[in-house]
């Protein structure tokens, strides 16, 4: 209904878990979700429906270019299914862990069709302080 919007701070825990707020699972057509990091520094969680949208997406960047046959392998591999537990946690793999740089603190950013997992201090840096004249672009964006 209104995207994945707002943000959230949770702490991991020693297994990896982190919660998955509660807005974020309501807005999801379903429990199950992928995570990746396809740009740096953060992970992405995509709902399954937009999951199967970039997945073909996916498969048709690999078969109208046999080049990108490695690529598509390279970001399927990395790729995870997570489903959040029954307190609403979810598993995030070591490897993809190290990849965003988190540990503690994990912030969970909406993006409209996605959430973004960050760590809180590298938002800040590549995020908040290189926006831009954020006022400007809402004058644009709202009028």
């Amino acid at each position: 209904m209104t995207g994945f919007v707002g943000q959230y701070e949770h702490q991991m825990d020693d297994k990896g878990r982190v919660s998955l707020p509660s807005a974020f699972r309501r807005e999801a057509d379903s429990d199950r979700f992928v995570l990746l990091q396809w740009e740096k520094p953060y992970l992405t969680l995509f709902p399954e429906s937009k999951w199967e949208t970039i997945q073909q997406r996916l498969l048709e960047y690999r078969r109208t270019d046999p080049r990108a046959w490695n690529q598509v392998r390279l970001m399927v591999a990395n790729a995870v299914e997570v489903s959040p537990d029954k307190q609403g946690r979810i598993l995030i793999p070591a490897n993809l862990q190290a990849a965003a740089n988190l540990s503690g603190s994990v912030l969970l950013s909406g993006n409209i069709d996605r959430v973004e997992l960050w760590d809180p201090a590298t938002y800040r840096e590549s995020v908040q302080e290189q926006a831009g004249d954020l006022e400007a672009f809402a004058h644009r964006l709202f009028g």
